[in-house]
């Protein structure tokens, strides 16, 4: 089954991409054909500073490498080497109806955290048709907050092959229910935008400054706890064992067990369970030639996908001309 994903570099990743979104990625690429994509087409509404959309992007490229993507399983590559994409696109616009897009929740959600309106950001979900129906993709991992796209991915592409014949293939979804809300250090989603993020490759300090703020209730030391309603047991869930896990859910309901405590041993745990990759990282980080490789490579596999489904979409709608 063909698998595709893309993710924005618009800033350093974060737990909760890593748990939210790529853990599984690297997992499905194990089963299944897969496509990911660094989306800096995407990134351009909310990112406007080429020095930084540059060493974003290469640092999404070096984060995937050093976790595990194989390059020679998938297809990695930067949206932008596909513009293919940008041309379909545009076709679908013209397809889209207006209320689809109006109807969109993270549009709004995004006004209301102060991001100007513009139709890059308006249209977001038509370019993210573009990328998934350009490769006929069958299956799109996403969290809960993307599902709503997918389904106007779907709905555009039924409109498209009503109109005009069944040439586009309907993706399904994969909502990953079982990948649980990553918190941020303030309790809030873990998130660039609210600045409340652990850095995947943070140095061991900064893990252990960043972790050490995460916001806590005041209970009392000796006062027995509620696991499931504290930040800091959320994390700790994500990278410790099962049996590990259990025990400390025990701890906080017995009491004598301090916040400070769980944080110590949620930062003693992340370092210890990124080291690998950190190592691996700093390999990567000295062959960049290597890196620009895999991603050109990747590029040129993307477009041989890309180039048959525009050319029949092209047929199809009277813009291939032959002489």
């Amino acid at each position: 089954m063909r698998v595709l994903s893309g993710i924005q570099p618009s800033g350093k990743l974060h737990l909760g991409n890593y748990y939210g979104a790529m853990q599984q990625h690297l997992e499905l690429q194990r089963e299944h054909e897969g496509l990911y994509f660094i989306a800096n087409y995407h990134a351009l509404t909310t990112l406007r500073d080429p020095e930084l959309l540059v060493r974003y992007t290469q640092d999404v490229a070096l984060d995937y490498l050093a976790l595990g993507l194989d390059p020679a399983r998938t297809i990695f590559f930067r949206q932008s080497d596909v513009p293919q994409v940008t041309e379909l696109s545009w076709i679908l616009s013209t397809i889209t109806p207006m209320g689809l897009l109006q109807r969109c929740v993270s549009y709004k959600e995004k006004l209301e955290r102060g991001i100007p309106a513009d139709h890059g950001l308006f249209a977001y979900p038509v370019l993210m048709a573009a990328d998934i129906l350009i490769y006929k993709s069958e299956l799109v991992p996403v969290g809960k907050d993307q599902k709503q796209h997918i389904e106007v991915t779907q709905d555009i592409a039924q409109k498209f092959n009503q109109t005009y014949g069944e040439i586009l293939v309907i993706p399904k979804e994969r909502t990953l229910e079982s990948t649980a809300v990553v918190p941020g250090l303030d309790g809030q989603k873990m998130s660039k935008s609210y600045d409340n993020t652990i850095e995947i490759f943070a140095d061991p300090k900064t893990i252990k400054r960043k972790v050490m703020s995460i916001v806590t209730d005041s209970t009392p030391l000796e006062e027995p706890k509620d696991p499931d309603r504290c930040n800091v047991m959320a994390l700790l869930r994500l990278v410790a064992d099962p049996s590990e896990r259990t025990e400390w859910e025990q701890r906080y309901r017995q009491g004598g067990t301090g916040y400070g405590h769980a944080k110590k041993r949620l930062i003693e745990l992340l370092v210890e369970y990124f080291q690998p990759y950190r190592e691996k990282r700093a390999e990567l980080e000295k062959d960049p030639a290597y890196v620009e490789s895999v991603l050109q490579d990747g590029a040129r596999r993307a477009r041989a996908l890309a180039e048959p489904t525009l050319r029949e979409v092209r047929e199809a709608t009277g813009m291939q001309y032959t002489s």
